[in-house]
């Protein structure tokens, strides 16, 4: 279970590295891509990396089969995670209304694609050296981590129903010399 957490986690603050770097080289406006109020993560990155781990071997030996179902099980967790957010929280990170070939705004065939391509290295490359990493870690340091986790998660969500994704954003009053308010 550790290993599962673990791998979560980092993929998740990897996406979210992924998220800052795209939206710096496309002058994004919302600079801050941050889905949890303490931790810098994307879930949805985390979610989408464990559905690529979970595949069957006889799609992940096979790099053209890896990139489609790849695509498809990120995209279907890509979806699931934004009704979620939706639903649970009353907050959108991210809307492809303005993309063609979307899903209700929440999919689009473009960033699919993106998730199939992120498929290949995740596999054949970074996985199998995260693996060592993460066999490293101390069954003891796991669950501290893990509630401190979830407190984080759950403190966000409530935040998120009170105030929206902006609520998210206090550390930006800090960085001005200031407390947001």
């Amino acid at each position: 279970m550790g290993t599962l957490f673990w791998t979560f986690l980092f993929y998740s603050f990897c996406g979210f590295l992924l998220e800052v770097g795209f939206a710096k080289v496309t002058h994004s406006p919302k600079q801050d891509r941050r889905c949890h109020v303490l931790l810098p993560v994307c879930p949805v990155y985390g979610v989408g990396a464990l559905s690529i781990l979970l595949l069957p071997a006889a799609v992940t030996a096979y790099p053209f089969l890896l990139f489609f179902a790849g695509a498809a099980v990120c995209t279907a967790a890509e979806w699931g995670l934004s009704w979620f957010y939706e639903k649970a929280a009353g907050a959108a990170f991210w809307d492809y209304h303005t993309l063609p070939w979307n899903l209700n705004g929440r999919v689009c065939l473009f960033f699919s694609l993106f998730w199939g391509l992120l498929a290949l290295p995740l596999v054949y490359g970074v996985q199998p050296w995260l693996l060592r990493w993460v066999s490293r870690i101390p069954p003891a340091v796991t669950i501290p981590a893990a509630l401190f986790y979830l407190g984080d998660a759950a403190t966000s969500l409530f935040l998120l129903r009170r105030g929206g994704t902006r609520a998210l954003r206090w550390r930006q009053g800090f960085r001005a010399g200031r407390p947001s308010s």
